[in-house]
């Protein structure tokens, strides 16, 4: 998911670059300081005046985040194979069996889970304790890229700004023609800036986090029901079962047992009356 950050943005970019020496202007005559002072300063200032400073300082993670897309901790079918391979210890050694195994396993909430079931948790405080965690990690993903979703409305409106203020300074200078048309154009830089901020990086940043956030929570509730499903007691089986229509049609495992051919099942038959001695 990192790559497609960078490749979108590289794209978004690339087509407006194109577009503009396609209508033969020149990219440095979009270069102009002031503005993107006016836009980026405006903005990182409402943000600072909206979020704590606590928040804000956590934007170059936030950032690196989108870019790198991150890295889960496990996934879907590696959590039913551990949960799978749990279920199997519990029912022949039982659930105090599983101590050791749970000290290994790296992902933390899982390892809270287990460590949970272990200790003989009741199984709605197991759910409420594992919940809660889930609920707590939603909202304070929802801060991070809530942030860069509000940066994506102030942006365009500092732009509108810039321009106002551009448009003020060449309005009160109109002695010289000949400078009044590059003087509006330059005033206009700014909604640029602004506008193409908003929609190439903070929006579409704010809503790779959202994405990166729902697929690690679906991922934890994932494991949640694993170690319920463990905690219960069910065989191997049930657990895959329970946990598989978390996984699209072609990452799960499929067994279909053929039924024999009619020729075979005859034989198969004979062969049965034979080994009883062809009694009835």
């Amino acid at each position: 998911m990192g790559s497609s950050t960078i490749i979108g943005l590289v794209l978004g970019l690339g087509a407006l670059a194109i577009s503009v020496i396609m209508e033969g202007g020149e990219l440095g005559g979009f270069v102009n300081i002031s503005a993107a002072l006016i836009v980026f300063g405006g903005t990182l200032g409402a943000t600072l005046t909206s979020y704590p400073l606590s928040l804000v300082k956590k934007l170059p993670t936030l950032l690196a985040r989108a870019f790198t897309g991150g890295k889960a901790a496990f996934s879907p079918p590696e959590a039913i194979g551990l949960f799978v391979n749990l279920a199997e210890r519990a029912r022949r050694e039982g659930l105090l069996s599983l101590e050791e195994e749970a000290g290994r396993i790296q992902d933390t909430f899982i390892k809270k889970g287990m460590l949970l079931v272990v200790d003989g948790i009741d199984p709605e405080v197991v759910r409420t304790v594992l919940d809660a965690d889930l609920q707590a990690m939603a909202e304070r993903h929802q801060k991070g890229y809530g942030m860069l979703e509000s940066m994506g409305g102030y942006a365009p409106t500092m732009g509108i700004i810039g321009t106002v203020m551009g448009l003020v300074h060449v309005l009160s200078n109109l002695e010289d023609a000949a400078k009044l048309g590059p003087a509006i154009a330059v005033a206009f830089i700014a909604t640029l800036y602004g506008v193409a901020s908003a929609n190439i990086l903070w929006l579409p940043i704010g809503s790779k986090l959202k994405s990166l956030s729902k697929e690690e929570i679906w991922l934890r509730e994932v494991a949640r029901e694993g170690i319920l499903a463990v905690q219960a007691g069910d065989n191997p089986r049930i657990v895959r079962e329970k946990l598989e229509p978390f996984l699209a049609a072609g990452d799960r495992v499929v067994k279909v047992t053929k039924e024999p051919a009619p020729e075979k099942q005859e034989t198969v038959a004979k062969e049965a009356v034979a080994a009883t001695g062809g009694s009835g």
